[in-house]
């Protein structure tokens, strides 16, 4: 409420001469009124807040109309040096992945192989499921993951109706790279709050797809007896190599770091004894074949070449036969090329090296980011990027979406890639988490049309089961499209991906431990249970699937029909506290990290905002804010001690007239 001028003040007095009672009663009223009306202000303002709106960029320079020339040409260099900083940072975000693939496949590479080695547990379509999820996390690649499969099938150690849950298992674990990429945006509760939820809706997706078509799948085959008809009925023949878009510009800098013989996972995994001794990192990056008459020996006269080119000398049996050797001519330039280092320890390093570049990347993309959008430019790309058609075509903006995120994966490559670029977007807040959706959806089909040219290449013996299992991937990701997209109300995947990222905005260690638990311990657990047979599996995974089902049930009706609930089920109140909440166990977590937050890390208490706290006790999500909204709302007739006292125009002070109101 503004305070009142001498004229003001004069206009009552002479209304209270004119009519002493009503006048007197309206300055009464006028008076007291605001005090009462501040918390409802407050609390209205509460109401309207929405975390998941996408904030408003604002412009904080002078606009272009009042810029000189001098001003005019420093915007114009600045603006286009930023581009370039843009550019560059994004190259370097894209190396650093390439680098991290390349380091998850040293530290973990072999034991990848070895995973894929048990034929019998591979039968086992859950079993096939986690190993695809547990092989694409330690490979970080479904393009290698992709490849080791193909070279099974190829090879006759694999059926193709036993690969397809391997490949919905590398479905899964390609979207743990943007999940990790989210969490380096946890400095901010609403940044991560969007990040995290972009980043997970395409792990919902996926989840939620092979929740259902896995078990349709396994009772009916579908997947697999629609691409063998598409092979059978269609003469496809070998085209050229898959183009080579994105790793043209990006090779020359992750080869200097790095480079690797992938065919070494592939011959593991196909059970050649001599490759478990071989290195991952390449030497001879030019190499060349010869082949020549030498004399060699063999176990009998049967079985040498001819009877001509055989002898005797003591106990060895001569001939002499064609031998190809290998000749190395150059050596690769990588850093890791003359290092004594095993894999492992290579691997460390790089991992730690690209995290770093990848964290520090982000970080300056994010600021760069906000520093580019604001203003007029933030508006048209806020248009651009979450406007819909207009009614009645506005359904036809989610499909183009997916066109889109369909044909930039195609140009990177990379549904990992494509899907860790878009993640710090939808943090910062300029592309929505409902648009990202479908953005995500059309990533899933770009990396499989890669793999589909892919297989296109592939020797005529080899081409018809490569094909096929490309092709189990691309209807896998049609069928979900067709599952979670079409219908608004079937979009579950964004709800659960809002929900996770309100829960992990309160509580920010829960991500670290989602990102482990689903995408490691959980397949683990299952990869053991499978490992001990079919009995065992059933046994444990059925009642815990049933009680997870019952807990859905259970809380869907207590939100939204709880009459019909038995009284005791109407909360999860009759539950030890630590089973139905997160604050008991996050203020474990926040006694186990006090003495590293206290004598550790001087600059977290300065850090620290000091705004509201939640209903947990912890830091509220807009902290200052909250508290600069009390301070806007407050009634002016409210003081506090260091205030100065009131006085009437004589001069005399006087008593606030609010005095015994409660302080907010």
């Amino acid at each position: 409420m503004a305070p009142r001028t001498e004229g003001d003040s004069a206009s009552l007095e002479a209304q209270s001469q004119d009519k002493p009672g009503k006048a007197g009663d309206e300055l009464k009223d006028t008076a007291i009124l605001p005090a009462y009306s501040t918390v409802d202000l407050v609390d209205e303002e509460e109401k309207e807040f929405d975390p998941w709106d996408l904030p408003e960029l604002r412009n904080t320079g002078l606009k272009w109309s009042e810029l000189d020339t001098k001003g005019k040409v420093m915007r114009v260099v600045i603006s286009i040096m930023k581009f370039f900083m843009l550019v560059g940072l994004l190259y370097m975000f894209v190396c650093s992945l390439d680098v991290l693939s390349s380091a998850f496949q040293l530290v973990g590479g072999k034991a990848a192989g070895d995973i894929f080695q048990d034929n019998e547990v591979l039968s086992n379509p859950v079993a096939g499921l986690v190993i695809g999820v547990l092989v694409t996390v330690l490979v970080q690649s479904s393009s290698t993951s992709s490849s080791i499969i193909v070279s099974m099938v190829s090879s006759g150690l694999l059926e193709v109706q036993s690969a397809v849950p391997i490949i919905m298992g590398a479905n899964i674990g390609t979207s743990v790279t943007n999940t990790i990429v989210a969490m380096m945006q946890a400095g901010d509760r609403n940044v991560f709050r969007r990040a995290f939820g972009g980043a997970t809706v395409h792990d919902f997706f996926n989840w939620l797809s092979v929740l259902v078509l896995l078990p349709l799948e396994v009772a009916t085959g579908v997947l697999y007896k629609l691409t063998k008809l598409m092979i059978d009925s269609f003469q496809i023949q070998g085209g050229d190599n898959a183009p080579d878009l994105l790793n043209v510009i990006t090779d020359p800098l992750t080869d200097s770091v790095i480079q690797l013989d992938k065919n070494v996972i592939n011959e593991i995994a196909t059970g050649d004894p001599a490759a478990r001794n071989k290195s991952l990192i390449k030497v001879w990056c030019k190499t060349r074949i010869e082949t020549a008459l030498k004399n060699v020996t063999v176990p009998g006269p049967e079985n040498c070449t001819s009877a001509t080119l055989c002898w005797v000398d003591g106990n060895l049996t001569w001939t002499t036969q064609n031998v190809s050797e290998t000749i190395n001519e150059e050596k690769c330039r990588h850093m890791f090329v003359n290092a004594n280092l095993p894999d492992l320890a290579v691997g460390l390093i790089l991992l730690a090296l690209s995290l770093l570049v990848l964290c520090s990347c982000l970080i300056l993309i994010v600021k760069l980011l906000n520093s580019m959008l604001k203003g007029q430019v933030a508006v048209i790309i806020k248009k651009i990027l979450n406007t819909d058609f207009p009614f009645p075509f506005s359904w036809v903006t989610g499909y183009l979406a997916i066109l889109v995120g369909a044909g930039m994966t195609f140009i990177v490559q990379s549904s990992s890639v494509f899907t860790s670029a878009i993640t710090p977007l939808v943090g910062i807040g300029v592309i929505s988490i409902e648009r990202a959706y479908p953005l995500t959806l059309g990533s899933n089909i770009g990396t499989t049309t890669t793999a589909i040219l892919a297989a296109m290449a592939s020797p005529g013996e080899t081409l018809a089961n490569s094909l096929q299992i490309a092709l189990c991937h691309f209807f896998f990701n049609i069928a979900g499209i067709l599952l979670w997209y079409p219908i608004p109300f079937t979009r579950v995947p964004i709800r659960l991906a809002k929900a996770l990222g309100n829960k992990t905005a309160n509580y920010r260690w829960f991500a670290a431990v989602y990102l482990v638990l689903c995408f490691l311990l959980m397949p683990l657990t299952v990869f053991g249970l499978s490992l001990a047979g079919w009995q065992v599996l059933v046994g444990v995974g059925v009642p815990f699937i049933v009680l997870v089902v019952v807990i859905i049930i259970i809380n869907t009706m207590q939100s939204r029909w709880p009459h019909r609930l038995p009284s005791i089920l109407r909360t999860w109140n009759f539950l030890p506290r630590f089973m139905h909440s997160l604050a008991p166990w996050d203020r474990v977590v926040t006694t186990m990290t006090s003495f590293c937050a206290a004598r550790c890390c001087c600059c977290c208490k300065c850090c620290q905002s000091p705004g509201l706290k939640g209903e947990n006790g912890d830091q509220d999500s807009l902290g200052g804010k909250k508290a600069r909204d009390l301070e806007m709302y407050d009634n002016p007739t409210l003081t506090h001690d260091c205030e100065p006292e009131l006085t009437n125009r004589k001069g005399d002070a006087v008593k606030p007239a609010a005095d015994k109101a409660t302080k907010l």
